[in-house]
């Protein structure tokens, strides 16, 4: 497959998931679903053909790692005829135990071979990010998106037996996201860069599935220090990198002073867009240099 080819392919997948989008339900009013964060609405939505309200726990600009439930969510969730996570975020383990049913939580992590490493968006706090010590950013690659589908139609379906209508939105789902997993494979080895920067690393699952390196600037939940930064610099130009990617949570100023000592163009993302598959087609683009 060559680079023109990959891009047409992009191109029209992207285009395509355009036409499901879909506006953010309220959580004050009695949602059938609720999910932890925005990515997940749209996997749900997909699954379930927009047929059912889905509703986010995490407000728009919060910090996941240190969001904590309101009272009146609370009362959404137990309401709730299914909840889906990752499982693998604080404010999501906390509020099981919370929970009149505790059941009715799906775990859409499982049987997914989960990285290990530090990590945290909270600066100031960073001790009370990830404790755990295993990066929970399972939906940015989509290998481990069909993992993450798969265990969420399992849980609708088994809810919703009858319905024809989901299996079949199911298969679609399946389609596109086998269709931007072989799209960035291609790309990811035709492509001239052998690694990425970014602030935060958000991008490990991606990295592995695709034999590319991530190299993150944030270290261990910390500010870098001028040692780091200046052997990031090398990394960097050895892999043969041509942009630095920073998440909307972490500093512009800083993420455009190190691209600019770097000779980069800085990439503003968001991990947690809604719309995952259109953005991880957007984000593959700008780290193997594809044009825009």
């Amino acid at each position: 497959m060559y680079i023109s080819d990959i891009k047409n392919l992009l191109i029209t997948l992207c285009t395509t998931l355009l036409l499901f989008g879909c506006s953010r339900q309220r959580l004050d009013e009695k949602a059938d679903v609720i999910v932890s964060i925005p990515p997940l609405k749209y996997i749900i939505e997909q699954i379930t053909d927009n047929n059912l309200k889905v509703a986010i726990l995490l407000p728009s600009g919060a910090g996941p790692e240190t969001y904590e439930l309101t009272p009146r969510q609370y009362i959404a969730l137990n309401q709730a005829k299914l909840v889906f996570t990752t499982g693998l975020i604080p404010f999501e383990q906390s509020m099981v135990g919370d929970m009149e049913i505790p059941d009715r939580v799906i775990n859409l992590s499982k049987g997914i071979d989960l990285i290990e490493g530090s990590c945290t968006h909270d600066h100031a706090h960073h001790h009370d990010g990830h404790h755990h010590g295993i990066d929970p950013h399972i939906w940015t690659s989509p290998r481990e998106l069909k993992i993450m589908a798969r265990n969420a139609y399992d849980a609708i379906i088994q809810e919703y037996p009858d319905s024809t209508q989901y299996s079949a939105a199911y298969n679609k789902l399946m389609e596109r996201l086998s269709e931007l997993d072989h799209a960035c494979q291609a790309m990811c080895a035709e492509s001239s860069a052998k690694a990425f920067v970014i602030y935060h690393p958000a991008f490990s699952y991606f990295a592995r599935a695709y034999d590319i390196e991530q190299i993150a600037i944030e270290n261990e939940g910390k500010e870098p220090s001028v040692k780091y930064i200046a052997n990031i610099i090398e990394r960097a130009r050895e892999k043969n990198v041509r942009a630095l990617l920073f998440q909307t949570q972490y500093p512009r100023s800083v993420a455009e002073v190190i691209a600019k000592d770097m000779g980069l163009k800085a990439y503003e993302i968001d991990p947690l867009a809604e719309n995952i598959i259109e953005n991880i087609c957007h984000i593959a683009q700008i780290i193997t240099n594809q044009p825009q």
